[in-house]
């Protein structure tokens, strides 16, 4: 796995193949619950919250040159605002996705690793990540990488004609 995978931080360069991979899991899945499929340019936005210094950061995993698909996007991981009022500033919330073939094959612990790495020294204290449940593959993961659960919203969302809970969770950064 170390070698069929590039880690580096996401730019405009990506923005086609992230809304891709994120209308895929609209389409698909109920683990967002965004309804209808982007258009590149209606995520523009979304992308221009990232930077490469601070504590809204996008990473992304890739295939290296001569593997495969060279370039492939193989999952994301980003950290942006947790609420948009000053005193939740030291707070984040997280979010992953993977192409369904990177699942079960490391490439989100690595992606987090990369992205708690990026985090350290900024003047955070916690992370949060809300998932749809059921998806045992994502709460599996967030626990490996020292999330807990905090809160289940029950029935929270309405997607593809049924209700959906979502379990929150947290991880300690530091501060």
């Amino acid at each position: 796995m170390e070698d069929d995978v590039v880690l580096r931080p996401g730019g405009p360069a990506d923005l086609a193949a992230l809304t891709d991979l994120y209308n895929h899991y609209v389409v698909e899945t109920p683990f967002t619950f965004d309804t209808r499929p982007f258009a590149t340019e209606e995520r523009r936005a979304w992308l221009e919250q990232f930077s490469e210094s601070g504590p809204h950061r996008l990473i992304v995993a890739e295939r290296p040159a001569g593997v495969g698909q060279a370039g492939q996007l193989l999952g994301f991981v980003s950290s942006h605002a947790f609420r948009v009022k000053a005193a939740y500033d030291t707070s984040i919330e997280t979010t992953i996705y993977l192409d369904p073939t990177a699942v079960g094959r490391g490439v989100g612990t690595r992606l987090y690793a990369a992205l708690f790495e990026a985090l350290r020294g900024e003047d955070l204290h916690r992370a949060y990540a809300g998932i749809a449940q059921p998806n045992p593959a994502s709460t599996a993961l967030h626990e490996k990488l020292g999330f807990t659960q905090v809160a289940l919203y029950h029935e929270v969302g309405r997607k593809f004609d049924r209700y959906w809970d979502v379990a929150w969770f947290e991880r300690h950064l530091g501060s």
